[in-house]
């Protein structure tokens, strides 16, 4: 009797609530659930109140006041977490009602007839409040619980679907291990099929929504590859449109666990089996692997191909997976695709599907090739990709489509497939092998490179394009690697190529900065210039005579930090040619500024961003250590074995005062044109720069030797000796710096001396000339003025007479009668 009046309140109370649970009324709601699964143990009947009470957890939950939600979401996610822990009630009607309401947290459906006085609570409510009690969490747990029943296991992940659809959820289940736990039962019985595809999604939405890094470690057991290779290979034989779905999806996520070299794909399995079925269709060799299977050139089998040429450039980066793709004869199967496009179709592929798979074969041999590199010359690759580029350069009619990712500014032209093939002769070159070096210049490169980087070139002028940027890169990089070391090729590339070479030079420093990547390609350029033509008089004469020192000296004059590194080494490698220092002289920048004082400024810059202390007028202020950098002073003695560099050592490399010592060395230190005393000041310190670093060695070592042991007195002399002749050179430099500027002082004040002179000259005459001025008016204005003027002029002119006269001849009066002027 108790039971029936038990159940017969659970009706009531079923029947009270079935439009609604009030979230006030939540709690005693809850107790009455657990206490119903209490009773579910020892009595059946109640399973169905049960459900029916569990059933109205998928209603809108009912408030009051619109703050309700907020006052109640503490209490209110503990009590939807508390629905996710009665999975552990052994009932299978049970579990399956909790699945269907957590699904209906998603849907929207009000009840036909609202309570009164109460309005049901915001859609998104109890969803917020299952993620707020950690609801996912609990059921991907109970997963364990309904193992072996497919049909429970099934509506439990339709329910992480759902939940499976934000990021707070997804993060809970990966606590759980959702990741693994549902790979493992991708190949489980299921006659439905749905179980491999509800787990599959509840995987993509993880990779989605969740940390990737984090799902893909749970996904690299052996146990998962081995269940996700069982599935694909179910799927790749599949015939439905799913099937195919399914299994691109899968090879996404392979994909992702192949990045990771510690996932076990090759000891699977897995990796030989996508290898060979990547490249089954191209080599047509017999595999066991891919028997009786067909492509159907249909959008998810051109979706696959792409997937897995994708997933072969992700093995190549495998050092492990070499030998398997060499086995299996990728190389091969990529040059396939290395040829012209000679019709709109190929086989069952449109054009623009057979180019993005050219494009992206292309793509994957510059990633395998040089991993492969003696496979990749049996295959006599270099021919097919020489061939290859001659055609893009050509007239033949072709408009590619530029659809996809490796096709984009490849419209109506072939810069596409030349963007990457060039690509691929990068990457052998970049391996700087002999065999490939010679395979190449073999077969001309060099002279179909050149006429390569002159169609770029001059398309470059007719379009700003980034993709043509990097095509001249990328050829004058490969140049760069072939001429290298090789008086030989060096004299083939100086025939065309400095003439090519030279107006890269001639850049617009604005283009610099443009972020299109002529920054990268004046920097190729230059490492070009520095491969290709050093090294080899014939070339360097050929560039002195196109005046290439000059645009170098230009690029210079920029004083861009990057630029004058790589720049200074050029020309330091160039003075080796007896004919370079003249035309270094005879340069001229701007306001007539020569080369020696240019190379001046760029130490002075180098010293102040160095930290180097230095007075007012740039003399040597530390006797000790002229040229130490405000970071060497700040460093302690750190004793290193003798095969070690010291630091005075390592900072040659890391600044440019080497290179401009070494240059001035060439130049010489004297009779250099048009310096300033601050230029002939700075140049003591220059001249005497391999002193000074001699000396930071010898500092060091003394500061070591004390360091570890205290030496016997004659060593102990001499090494105060060479501490004192170091001190005596800075300060007999900083002597002839003291002279040079006090010589300067002094001549500026002779200079100053002769303008004042001058000043009082011009002073001088003006004033002569105002008082011959005011007697001309005097005389002119009074009469008795002129008068005495005139008396005085023939009083002078008396004077000047010669007492002892000689007559000699006529006699001519020099007054004329009637005459009143005067001058």
């Amino acid at each position: 009797d108790l039971e029936k009046k038990q159940l017969k309140t659970l009706k009531k109370v079923v029947k009270h609530f079935e439009n609604g649970i009030p979230l006030k009324d939540l709690e005693q709601i809850i107790r009455i659930l657990n206490l119903c699964s209490e009773k579910l143990k020892e009595q059946e009947t109640f399973t169905e109140p049960l459900c029916e009470l569990i059933k109205l957890f998928g209603l809108p939950f009912q408030k009051k006041k619109s703050s309700d939600e907020v006052n109640y979401s503490t209490a209110v996610s503990k009590y939807i977490a508390q629905l996710g822990y009665l999975m552990r009630v052994p009932s299978s009607q049970v579990r399956i009602q909790i699945c269907k309401s957590v699904i209906n947290f998603y849907k929207m459906e009000l009840p036909g007839k609202l309570l009164s006085g109460y309005q049901p609570t915001s859609a998104s409510y109890k969803i917020q409040m299952a993620e707020l009690g950690g609801l996912a969490e609990t059921l991907v747990l109970s997963l364990a619980l309904v193992e072996n029943q497919l049909t429970e296991k099934l509506w439990v992940l339709k329910a992480l679907q759902h939940l499976s659809s934000s990021g707070a959820n997804c993060r809970l289940m990966m606590k759980a291990q959702a990741a693994s736990r549902l790979c493992l039962y991708l190949n489980a019985a299921d006659p439905s099929g749905q179980l491999v595809f509800r787990s599959s999604h509840i995987l993509w939405n993880l990779l989605e929504n969740a940390s990737k890094e984090e799902v893909v470690n749970q996904l690299s057991s052996l146990e998962c590859v081995h269940a996700l290779k069982e599935v694909f290979v179910d799927a790749l034989h599949g015939f439905r449109h799913c099937d195919h779905q399914l299994r691109n999806d899968l090879l996404v996520i392979a994909t992702l666990l192949a990045e990771k070299p510690a996932v076990p794909m090759i000891e699977s399995g897995f990796a030989k089996l996508l290898i060979v079925l990547a490249t089954f269709n191209e080599v047509k060799i017999p595999n066991p692997l891919v028997k009786g299977l067909k492509l159907t050139y249909s959008y998810e089998d051109f979706e696959m191909k792409k997937l897995l040429f994708n997933i072969i450039g992700v093995l190549s980066k495998n050092p492990s997976a070499a030998q398997l793709l060499n086995e299996n004869d990728v190389i091969p199967a990529l040059l396939y695709y290395v040829k012209p496009n000679q019709k709109p179709g190929f086989y069952d592929w449109s054009a623009a599907q057979y180019e993005e798979l050219q494009l992206h074969a292309i793509a994957v041999l510059a990633a395998v090739a040089h991993v492969l590199i003696d496979k990749y010359l049996s295959c006599q690759a270099n021919t097919l990709l020489l061939v290859f580029l001659e055609w893009c350069i050509g007239q033949d009619p072709f408009f590619g489509q530029g659809n996809s990712f490796h096709g984009t500014g490849g419209r109506g032209n072939k810069l596409a497939q030349m963007r990457y093939s060039l690509r691929v002769l990068r990457s052998v070159a970049s391996i700087y092998d002999d065999a490939v070096k010679l395979n190449l210049c073999d077969q001309g490169a060099i002279s179909q490179l050149l006429d390569i980087l002159r169609y770029a070139a001059n398309k470059s002028k007719e379009k700003e394009d980034a993709i043509l940027l990097e095509i001249q890169a990328d050829t004058l990089f490969i140049l760069s690697v072939l001429c290298e070391n090789d008086l030989h090729r060096k004299e083939l590339f100086s025939y065309e190529g400095i003439g090519i070479l030279i107006p890269f030079l001639k850049m617009d420093p604005k283009e610099l900065y443009s972020g299109l990547g002529y920054s990268y390609l004046l920097f190729s350029a230059l490492d070009c210039l520095w491969s290709c033509v050093i090294g080899c008089y014939i070339a360097e004469d050929h560039f002195l005579e196109k005046q290439g020192i000059f645009l170098l000296l230009d690029l210079l004059a920029l004083k861009e930090k990057n630029l004058c590194n790589i720049i200074l080494g050029i020309l330091v490698e160039f003075c080796g040619n007896p004919k370079t220092t003249l035309h270094i002289n005879t340069w001229r920048g701007e306001k007539a500024q020569t080369a020696a004082s240019l190379l001046i400024q760029l130490w002075r810059q180098e010293e102040l961003e160095l930290g180097v202390r230095r007075d007012q007028y740039g003399r040597v202020v530390d006797m000790k250590r002229p040229i130490a950098s405000s970071f060497q002073r700040q460093q302690k003695v750190i004793p290193v074995p003798a095969s070690c560099p010291s630091f005075a050592i390592m900072e040659i490399s890391e600044n440019m005062r080497a290179k401009l010592y070494s240059l001035f060395c060439k130049l010489g230190f004297e009779n250099l044109p048009d310096l300033s005393a601050e230029d002939l000041v700075t140049l003591a310190i220059i001249q005497r720069y391999i002193d000074f670093k001699v000396g930071e060695v010898w500092s060091e070592i003394c500061a070591e030797v004390k360091e570890e042991f205290s030496p016997v007195m004659p060593d102990e002399d001499a090494l105060k000796a060479i501490s004192k002749a170091l001190e005596d050179t800075g300060r007999a430099v900083n002597t002839v710096q003291t002279q040079l500027i006090e010589s300067q002082l002094h001549q500026e004040i002779q200079e100053e001396n002769q303008t004042y002179r001058k000043i009082r000259a011009t002073r001088k005459q003006t004033e002569m000339i105002n008082k011959s001025w005011e007697n001309f008016l005097t005389r002119t204005s009074a009469y008795e003025a002129l008068k005495k003027a005139k008396k005085l002029q023939e009083k002078t002119i008396e004077a000047s007479r010669s007492k002892l006269k000689t007559q000699t001849g006529a006699v001519h009066a020099t007054h004329i009668e009637g005459l009143h002027t005067t001058v």
